[in-house]
């Protein structure tokens, strides 16, 4: 009896909506059932007309099987659907392939980019990983390819890609988006962490916006999960048929290739891993750990094969609706392994500053009354605040008691916050801390050994054990965590796909300012998207071309001189080799500003440290030795500097007592304010060879406060802190010695001596003190001492 009106939208009649309902909303049958249901339907419905009604449809179901039942059921509209049912979505997006042939093409990266995958390993046979050419995971596509006669001989053009949500209006906090970003991986770890044009936005992901209520509808979420899937989708379309069949690329070195593109690592924090590896939250996305003992190790590795296992043998009912990953469609791509290892969100803010810091203040609260426990965090801030000033080593007034933390401030926090706490923890929360601070700074080298790795595995182990202190304590219910889960990770994570650190959120964040903040503000902020993205693509563009046009010459010099020039020349371009405008001087002395300039990367490989004067001799101080002493109000200055001038004129000598009848110097003396000094730190800020430069100053009208850094200063060949001392600058100058015709570059210092010839048992730290000297009177004074800058590592 079909009906004569719409009334029962999608169903015919009352009896078809009631079938549906008490079959899926009452009894909730399976599958099989639904269909066993509608074929005695269909059998009713021959017993009530007879075989012979020749009638088709009289002998049929509304519905043949059960997933034409469950497609009526899909199509239901309601009455007033919520409104991501019926908004457009804007989803802005370039082409990928596009944005990779004009990355490829940057001749910036020549001395950047890597055609072949390849094995490193150093001078004592470790494996050394590095940049992402340098992993498993690109060598064994690279072999994959290598068998297919028409790919083989092609290079692997492995496609890195990031995703980060930010929000942009600072004051509202209303504007988010969420950038896509991708990077050739044949460029080092040092160009995508130039902040340059390594790392490009390629896409803007729609952001659905609901109510809390809407948000937890399983609908919305099925919803969401599809739309941010396909958009992924879609931005990796461009480059499909490359990912099989080779495409003609140019590259920075000006050669075209053969190239196959792949998926290649994927940077997101962890909540985006989650939605990347389509799992539930709290599981692991790259293993089949439980939520409560993530750290199993018999546990499995997820893959795709197995996922596509569970879909096909349970329904819907059963297992929690899912789409496939986008990297499913895609050859050679599984989102499992290409997840990389996160420092930023899973090491430094994760474990670190979102667990361990927040930890030891839950534990000092627990178990000292409120005030008391107030008391020892101020304390704790106090400590912080008081460090000495080290280049590259924020000063924070307030301690740690400070409202949004930066990556960097996390950074800097680390190297001090467990020298301010050892007073107030049990030592097991220390060698928890300490040894997790040792496997921190392996994960942060820009290459890492494989003995490395077996170290960072070490403290990663004592890491665990120490940490159950937390769970004793009553602090914790337990330490089951993903970001903490995920430090195992880095182990395996780091010989597939290189050095942590040049595949870190702290990258794709970095790139929000340039690429988003900026370009946002540039726009009219009513529909911005489209604005944005024209603005990120013209800067592209401007940006490539000064490139070419600097490597070729023609930006040298001021507009004014090279238009004369070229007017001499009948208007045609002029090109220089060589020297191009914007070439950095390392030895030029930073501006006094205060800003990141005191630390900063040093190019080339690997060699030995220096250090030397900034080239500014500082006016307005006295050249003569007394009148410069008491200028700065250190007078046994005069007797330090003496005692260095004999040593240096008589170094087999030992200076006599009356020391100002023995030597003499009339000459003048220059003071700086500053000195550069190179050296290796492959765990902070540096170059490809792990070089880096800092500024370290000594300059007393330094912000109107003073600023006295302090060095290390080597003592002899042994290793580490055995021999090494630390002293504090007091003054910074240079001099000549007309009778032994040199001219010397030297530092007046204070020392800071060891206090125990070992380093502290519960840190693994070395424990330092000022040295101080009281004389006849009762007064205490610093001890001076003049260095060669030299010793200064």
């Amino acid at each position: 009896m079909p009906s004569d009106s719409n009334a029962w939208r999608l169903f015919s009649n009352r009896l078809e909506f009631d079938f549906a309902h008490y079959h899926y909303v009452e009894l909730e049958t399976s599958e099989s059932k639904i269909d066993k249901a509608l074929d005695h339907w269909r059998a009713a419905t021959i017993a009530a007309l007879g075989a012979n009604s020749g009638s088709a449809d009289a002998t049929s179901a509304p519905w043949r099987t059960a997933d034409e039942l469950y497609a009526t059921i899909d199509a239901i509209q309601a009455t007033n659907p919520p409104s991501w049912q019926t908004d457009i979505f804007e989803f802005c997006l370039r082409d990928a392939r596009l944005v990779l042939e004009q990355q490829l093409q940057n001749p910036e990266f020549a001395t950047q980019f890597q055609a072949a995958p390849y094995r490193q390993f150093d001078s004592t046979g470790d494996r050394v990983f590095s940049n992402v050419m340098s992993g498993d995971l690109v060598w064994r596509i690279a072999d994959d390819i290598a068998e297919d006669p028409t790919t083989h001989g092609s290079m692997v053009v492995p496609v890195v890609s990031g995703l980060d949500k930010t929000t942009v209006s600072v004051v509202t906090g209303h504007q988010e988006y969420h950038p896509y970003y991708i990077s050739a991986g044949n460029l080092t770890n040092i160009a995508r962490r130039s902040h340059g044009d390594g790392v490009i936005p390629v896409a803007f992901l729609p952001i659905p916006k609901v109510s809390k209520r809407q948000k937890k509808r399983k609908e919305f979420k099925t919803f969401a999960r599809q739309l941010y899937h396909m958009c992924i989708r879609l931005i990796f379309e461009p480059l499909r048929s490359g990912m099989t069949s080779p495409e003609i690329m140019r590259c920075p070195d000006g050669h075209f290739r053969r190239s196959v593109f792949m998926i290649g690592p994927v940077i997101a924090d962890y909540p985006e891993q989650v939605w990347l590896a389509c799992i539930v939250q709290g599981w692991c996305p790259q293993d089949l750990a439980k939520p409560d003992n993530l750290d199993n190790p018999t546990a499995t590795r997820r893959t795709h094969g197995k996922t596509d296992c569970l879909i096909s043998s349970y329904d819907r009912k059963t297992i929690w609706d899912s789409f496939g990953p986008f990297t499913h469609s895609f050859p050679r791509a599984d989102i499992h392994e290409l997840l990389a290892p996160d420092l930023l969100r899973q090491v430094i803010k994760g474990t670190f500053k979102d667990h361990l810091v927040s930890w030891i203040n839950e534990y000092i609260h627990s178990v000292h009354p409120t005030n008391r426990a107030l008391e020892i965090i101020e304390d704790i801030d106090h400590r912080i605040s008081a460090v000495p000033s080290y280049p590259g080593l924020r000063w924070f007034p307030d301690g740690r008691n400070f409202a949004q933390w930066t990556g960097d401030d996390s950074k800097v926090l680390m190297k001090v916050y467990l020298a301010a706490v050892i007073d107030y923890i049990p030592i097991e929360m220390s060698q928890c801390l300490a040894s997790f601070l040792e496997m921190c700074y392996i994960f942060q080298h820009n290459a890492i050994t494989t003995s490395a790795l077996k170290q960072a595995k070490e403290h990663l182990e004592d890491f665990h054990r120490y940490c159950e202190i937390f769970v004793r304590t009553g602090t914790r219910a337990h330490c089951s965590l993903p970001r903490q889960h995920a430090l195992g990770h880095f182990i395996t994570g780091i010989p597939e796909v290189g050095a942590a650190n040049g595949l870190c959120s702290s990258i794709t964040e970095s790139r929000h300012i340039t690429a988003m903040k900026k370009p946002w503000r540039r726009s009219s902020r009513f529909n911005a998207l489209f604005q944005m993205l024209k603005i990120i693509v013209r800067l592209h563009k401007l940006s490539t071309l000064h490139q070419l046009f600097k490597n070729q010459g023609m930006l040298h010099g001021s507009t004014s001189m090279y238009m004369a020039l070229t007017a001499d020349n009948n208007w045609q371009p002029i090109e220089k080799n060589g020297e191009g405008e914007g070439d950095v001087d390392y030895d030029q002395e930073p501006e006094d500003d205060g800003r990141k300039e005191d630390v900063a990367p040093l190019g080339g490989p690997r060699f030995a440290s220096s250090v030397s004067l900034a080239r500014t001799r500082q006016p307005h101080y006295p050249r003569a030795i007394e009148a410069l002493a008491q200028l700065i109000n250190m007078p046994h200055f005069t007797e330090a500097f003496l005692d260095y001038l004999f040593r240096s004129r008589f170094p087999c000598q030992e200076p006599p007592e009356d020391l100002h009848r023995e030597i003499f110097f009339t000459g003048k003396v220059y003071v700086h304010h500053s000195a550069v000094c190179r050296f290796f730190a492959p765990s902070d800020t540096c170059g490809a060879g792990g070089m880096q430069r800092q500024t370290i100053r000594c300059n007393r009208r330094w912000k109107q406060k003073g600023r006295y850094d302090t060095v290390f200063v080597s003592e002899s060949d042994a290793p580490g802190m055995e021999g090494m001392l630390i002293a504090q600058l007091c003054l910074l100058f240079s001099f000549h010695d007309s009778e032994a015709g040199v001219d010397h570059q030297c530092a007046l210092v204070n020392w800071f001596p060891r206090i125990a010839e070992s380093p502290d048992v519960a840190t693994g730290m070395w424990v330092v003190g000022r040295e101080e000297e009281e004389d006849d009177e009762g007064n205490i004074h610093l001890p001076l001492q003049v260095i060669s800058l030299a010793t200064i590592i």
